[in-house]
């Protein structure tokens, strides 16, 4: 592993993570990541890390970059969404090669937001099209310079969604985003009128590359689906240090053992940490093996292409139970409003509900390792 593939400098994580441990709160009343936290994602690399050295970025790889993003997300859920589109410089590798370079080399911090469906009708003007619509879940676009949304263009026949970049002045964000869960994502819908996006600032959403980097060679629907999924894993970590903590400092005002001493709660919790461990190893093997394939043969075979899905899906799946787990632990105390651990399950399920990682994904698996038809786009 080269010098490009760690994460962020350990100081500065550092103490990103405890200012967003500080100012969760405040995170939670804007229902936005503030734009002084996204500097200081861009400081510690969030979003030029697959960026390649060439355009000034950090050439991660997606092992590194995952564990930059579950890093966030031990601080908190919200943060770790938003970081985790640091990788979309993955899927803007296919634009056109002079697009991707007028991003990127002009600042390879670029912060990039999209809300793909449902793609809205574009029409032809010109060398371009004209874009109008709404679209939702929007996350992180509070913060970015340039943002995509989802069109379709009559007679194209690619199942996947063509993208429009637009400057973020050119749109307009309506705040709809009023959730219980990773309520500070700032997923608000994107509205566009007319704004006359120019052919070569738009690309198929999970089409191939026109870089051949080996990181644009990852699978990018996989790859899309891991840096949310590992937001799961930070989120359950963070509640099950938090019981642990808890349980060793706490005595109990009836007179009963302190939670440490308490049979049922050190069963659960060994349960819980299995589950854990057991997600997190499936997860970052699934995606070393991919690596190591992708550098000895440039891409990656089918059943470990699955796998990367499949591992996603169980990180997602399990850090979400994990994390229940550490509520039920926490006891009547975790049921006050704003409790960590109340906090930390209703995050960890909002992960487990996107379509990438969800419990349909589960289906998709099971139908691609049988060989079966799978919905567009899995593995």
């Amino acid at each position: 592993m080269n010098s490009h593939s760690s994460i962020a400098p350990t100081n500065a994580l550092e103490a990103l993570k405890a200012e967003i441990g500080l100012r969760r709160q405040e995170f939670q009343d804007l229902r936005h990541i503030p734009i002084d936290i996204v500097r200081k994602f861009q400081d510690v690399g969030v979003y030029r890390a697959f960026v390649p050295k060439r355009f000034g970025g950090d050439g991660l790889t997606p092992q590194a970059f995952c564990r930059l993003v579950e890093e966030i997300a031990t601080a908190d859920a919200s943060a770790g969404w938003v970081a985790s589109f640091g990788v979309s410089a993955t899927y803007l590798a296919s634009l056109p090669p002079e697009t991707y370079a007028k991003i990127y080399g002009t600042d390879p911090n670029t912060v990039f937001a999209g809300a793909m469906f449902p793609p809205q009708a574009a029409k032809r003007v010109g060398d371009g099209f004209e874009v109008s619509g709404r679209w939702p879940w929007g996350s992180g676009v509070m913060g970015a310079s340039i943002v995509g949304a989802g069109i379709k263009i009559e007679g194209e026949a690619s199942p996947l969604p063509r993208t429009a970049i637009m400057p973020r002045d050119k749109v307009t964000i309506d705040e709809t985003w009023n959730t219980i869960g990773l309520r500070a994502t700032g997923s608000h819908d994107i509205v566009a009128d007319r704004v006359i996006v120019p052919e070569e600032w738009t690309f198929i959403r999970g089409g191939k590359p026109q870089m051949d980097d080996l990181v644009f060679r990852y699978p990018a629907m996989a790859l899309a689906a891991q840096v949310l999924a590992v937001v799961a894993l930070g989120v359950a970590r963070s509640a099950l240090d938090w019981v642990r903590g808890d349980a060793l400092a706490r005595t109990s005002i009836t007179g009963a053992p302190s939670p440490a001493a308490r049979a049922y709660v050190q069963i659960d919790f060994a349960r819980a940490e299995g589950l854990l461990a057991g997600a997190r190893s499936a997860f970052y093997d699934a995606i070393e093996t991919g690596w190591r394939q992708m550098e000895a043969h440039g891409e990656i075979d089918r059943l470990c292409h699955i796998r990367l899905r499949h591992t996603a899906s169980k990180a997602a799946q399990d850090g979400a139970e994990a994390a229940r787990i550490a509520f039920v632990l926490g006891g009547s105390d975790a049921m006050t409003t704003g409790h960590p651990l109340g906090r930390a399950m209703i995050d960890a399920a909002c992960v487990a509900q996107h379509a990438f990682i969800n419990a349909g994904s589960w289906q998709a698996a099971g139908a691609a390792l049988f060989e079966q038809q799978t919905p567009p786009g899995y593995p």
